[in-house]
């Protein structure tokens, strides 16, 4: 038989489905019900199961084991005995009439060691490090690590130098992203304390319709993950720190808030997470209009399709 990929004589392949240029190599069991697309990379001692789907050039390294239920989306990247499951209460001799459902998106990559827990989703070209344990969903680009795993960054995120680079000026410097400014505030200071300021038209560049503030934040939690339609947002620190990860679908920029007087104005259709807060962080957020359930876009994917519209 002349196949289309390549299959090492010590490998049990079962299965009619596998892409054209694959290669699995020894000591390898792909049950029947499986399916693998073009230019994948299946190590040795690797299982698969029947209700796995695997996309294009995926690579899979040596000991995973893939069971029913996942689906491996294309160029995805599997480390070295990383483990899955597809059962949150097993028992021994107790069988699953449905296995839990757990997805890997375009693009991510799992560290050594790492284990995913069943009905999770890794998220788009995100990165899960060696030996973590992922016990909920990761968002698209974000690092994770750690027991449970938590978001430690973003992937291909710069430290915008609009903050280093900020001696109160009007406005301190456009990023890559379009709409965004790094503000660098007046502050007069004195034996009675400090005083910092900004006006609409000088340092502010919209009119106040409402705020909320953002405080006892758990320093390993995250909040935003969404975009606005129409709103604008401006962002201050009053007291402790946090980061900001800015993202318009193309250049991911992260800014520290750590003093009073910083400012960063967020225009539409960017999309926002705030995280790495300290224990004192209070975070006050100046809107451009009253609460829109509407005005959200709190899912990724649709916020790419947006952005691309522009």
């Amino acid at each position: 038989m002349n196949m289309k990929y390549f299959k090492h004589p010590n490998s049990l392949v079962a299965s009619e489905n596998i892409g054209e240029k694959t290669k699995i190599w020894a000591f390898t069991n792909i049950l029947p019900g499986a399916v693998i697309g073009d230019e994948c990379n299946i190590c040795d001692h690797v299982f698969i199961e029947n209700d796995v789907l695997i996309g294009n050039r995926v690579t899979i390294k040596v000991g995973v084991q893939l069971w029913d239920g996942t689906t491996i989306e294309d160029d995805v990247f599997i480390g070295p005995n990383a483990t899955f499951t597809n059962d949150l209460f097993p028992r021994s001799k107790s069988y699953l009439t449905e296995p839990v459902k757990t997805l890997v998106r375009t693009g991510a990559s799992i560290g050594a060691n790492a284990t995913i827990l069943a009905g999770c989703c890794i998220g788009k070209n995100s990165m899960v490090g060696a030996g973590s344990v992922v016990t909920k969903d990761v968002p698209p680009n974000a690092i994770v690590v750690g027991n449970p795993a938590r978001i430690t960054g973003y992937t291909s995120t710069v430290v915008s130098p609009l903050i280093s680079n900020a001696v109160n000026k009007q406005t301190d410097g456009k990023s890559k992203i379009a709409g965004v400014e790094f503000y660098s505030l007046p502050e007069i200071s004195d034996i009675r304390g400090a005083l910092s300021f900004a006006e609409f038209g000088q340092f502010f560049p919209f009119k106040c319709t409402r705020f909320f503030l953002v405080y006892n934040v758990p320093n390993k939690e995250v909040r935003g993950e969404h975009a606005h339609k129409e709103l604008h947002q401006y962002l201050i620190c009053v007291k402790g720190s946090c980061s900001v990860m800015l993202d318009n679908g193309e250049f991911r920029e992260e800014y520290i808030l750590e003093r009073p007087n910083s400012a960063l104005h967020i225009p539409p259709l960017v999309w926002g997470v705030q995280y790495k807060y300290s224990s004192d962080a209070v975070l006050l957020v100046l809107a451009s209009d009253i609460y829109d359930a509407d005005d959200y876009i709190r899912d990724y994917d649709e916020f790419i399709e947006l952005t691309s519209k522009k």
